[in-house]
C-alpha cells in the first residue's frame, strides 16, 4: 500500500484563518460605521425633535417676547444637550416665527424650527470645510399662546 500525497502545500496552513479575518474586517468596519453614524442620526432627530416642542412651550408660557427667546434658547441648549449635542448655539439652530403681529397676544400662534446638521462621525473639521459631511436634521412645532392669559409683551 502506498501512501497517499496530500493536497496541501507546505506552508498554507492557518491561511484560512488569515482569509476570514481580512474578510471579517472588510465586511464588519463598514457596518459599524454605518450602525455608528444612524444611531447620531437617530439622537439627533429626538433631540430637534424635543428642542422644537419645548423651546415653543417655552416661549409661549413667557411674560416678555425677550423673556421667551431666552427661556426656548434654554430649552434648546438642554434638549441638544441630553442626547450629547453640546457644541451647538442654541441662536445657529432656532428660528422662531409668530402667527400676529405681538407674539404673546392672546390666541396667537408661536411656532419654532430647530435644524441641525449631524456632522459624520470620524471626520476631521478640515474634511468638513472644503466638502460638507453632514446630514440635516429638522423639526418644527407650533404652540398656542393661552387665550384667557393677559396681553403680553
Amino acid at each position: 500500500m502506498g501512501r497517499r500525497k496530500s493536497s496541501r502545500t507546505v506552508g498554507e496552513e492557518g491561511n484560512a484563518i488569515v482569509e476570514f479575518l481580512g474578510a471579517a474586517l472588510l465586511l464588519l468596519l463598514p457596518v459599524m460605521y454605518l450602525a455608528l453614524t444612524l444611531g447620531r442620526i437617530q439622537a439627533a432627530t429626538f433631540a430637534v425633535e424635543g428642542a422644537a416642542k419645548e423651546s415653543a412651550r417655552a416661549f409661549v408660557t413667557a411674560d416678555s417676547v425677550a423673556q421667551g427667546e431666552a427661556r426656548a434658547g434654554v430649552a434648546v441648549s438642554l434638549a441638544l444637550a441630553d442626547q450629547g449635542f453640546t457644541d451647538v448655539r442654541p441662536a445657529d439652530v432656532l428660528s422662531i416665527s409668530c402667527s400676529g403681529s405681538r407674539c404673546l397676544d392672546p390666541g396667537s400662534e408661536v411656532g419654532t424650527i430647530v435644524r441641525y446638521d449631524v456632522p459624520l462621525p470620524f471626520v476631521p473639521p478640515g474634511v468638513r470645510s472644503w466638502v460638507p459631511l453632514s446630514v440635516p436634521v429638522e423639526a418644527a412645532h407650533v404652540s398656542s399662546v393661552d387665550r384667557y392669559a393677559g396681553a403680553r409683551q
